[in-house]
């Protein structure tokens, strides 16, 4: 629950710092513990919920739609289980001030006492409603879908199919498995689950966007780094990992030749491919076109519902990409349950002690066992006596 100052505690509803921006991926890295993010994003998907629960906001003003009806959206059911005050299709939500102390009660945002702007409350309730309205809408978005798909895989086939545009890598990739990261939802259990996977097969770790990062936090340096452009584009990651990284890879539209100014600043050279798929997509090609022996995908979206919960330009690549490296391609979750781990020298020291103890056992019930067992004793008593023989 929030802290709410002492000149609040008499006032209804709910008082916090508003944090202002259209963006919602300008608007995350400002987001602090406590804060109330103010947004305007239709359709919220699952990762940017995630971010936004991670950030520890108490709340989610949105001046579009949690839920459309497009499609079923997976984050605004996200934010609504972690406990956060959600508002949407607020009316004035350009009047919040950035920076100011808000309070939000029955659907009014007020600012100094006096209302500003005005939502609609979004529950649990009020969400399930939507997603059922929202799944029966579905057919019109698969045949779109259908449409999409065709016009994508002729625009990128040399690509999808022969890997053209695609980079040699120095990093060594054949006859290895790689490991893509992607910074999406439940990312660090993930890695933690598959930690004696990465340990003992060594594969390539290829970190998408903020997934270089995460894996940085996690202990691996990754080998590939693979990056968005454009307005839309995460963060880039720090300066030590971009350095450390053998390949830096870059995405860019079809057509745009400028170059990454960004990384040219702080001295990294870095590959470029001109495509319409998205980053992630263009990670599991560079893995595949390397000759990986498989690709495991950690923070990846695997299921139909993380499929609609994309940007509408992404979805069509990203079903065709799986549909190209899928011979390869595993997701992080079914590992632990593949990958046992390498029998150890201590496993079978183990197995040899239980044998031995059984067969101990099994020899002892015997009259021959029970001779030798009486002999034992006698032998230790007769030891133990000389032992205390040579300090009398």
């Amino acid at each position: 629950m929030p802290v709410r100052s002492k000149a609040s505690l008499h006032l209804p509803g709910l008082t916090a710092t508003a944090r202002v921006e259209r963006r919602s991926k300008g608007l995350i890295p400002r987001l602090r513990k406590g804060d109330l993010a103010v947004l305007d994003h239709l359709d919220l998907d699952r990762a940017t919920a995630q971010t936004l629960v991670d950030t520890g906001v108490v709340g989610v003003l949105n001046a579009s739609q949690f839920l459309s009806g497009r499609y079923p959206a997976l984050g605004p059911a996200l934010l609504a289980d972690a406990g956060l005050l959600l508002l949407d299709q607020v009316e004035g939500a350009d009047r919040i001030p950035d920076g100011a102390r808000i309070r939000v009660h029955d659907d009014v945002v007020y600012v100094d006492g006096e209302p500003v702007a005005m939502g609609r409350t979004v529950d649990s309730a009020v969400l399930a409603d939507e997603m059922e309205q929202a799944r029966a809408g579905l057919g019109t978005q698969l045949d779109t879908f259908t449409h999409n798909s065709a016009a994508f895989l002729r625009r990128e086939e040399e690509l999808l199919l022969h890997g053209e545009g695609l980079p040699s890598l120095a990093s060594k990739v054949g006859g290895r498995p790689a490991l893509v990261v992607v910074d999406g939802g439940e990312l660090v259990a993930q890695l933690r689950a598959i930690r004696p996977f990465v340990k003992e097969r060594r594969p390539v770790l290829i970190g998408v966007d903020g997934g270089a990062e995460a894996l940085r936090h996690a202990g691996y340096a990754p080998d590939v780094v693979v990056l968005g452009t454009g307005p839309d584009a995460p963060e880039l990651p720090s300066r030590s990992t971009l350095r450390d990284a053998r390949d830096v890879v870059v995405r860019v539209e079809r057509g745009d030749r400028r170059p990454v100014d960004q990384l040219e600043r702080i001295g990294v050279r870095a590959a470029r491919v001109e495509t319409a798929a998205t980053t992630e997509d263009v990670a599991l090609l560079l893995a595949f076109a390397s000759e990986a022996t498989l690709i495991v995908g950690v923070g990846t979206h695997a299921t139909l519902d993380e499929f609609l919960d994309r940007q509408r330009s992404g979805l069509a690549s990203t079903f065709l990409t799986r549909l190209r490296v899928g011979p390869k391609l595993v997701d992080a979750k079914g590992v632990p349950q593949l990958y046992a781990g390498r029998v150890r020298l201590w496993h079978l020291a183990l197995v040899l002690l239980a044998g031995l103890l059984a067969l101990g056992v099994a020899i002892s019930a015997t009259p021959v066992g029970g001779e030798w067992w009486d002999w034992l004793q006698s032998a230790v008593t007769d030891l133990i006596d000389w032992i205390q023989g040579l300090f009398s």
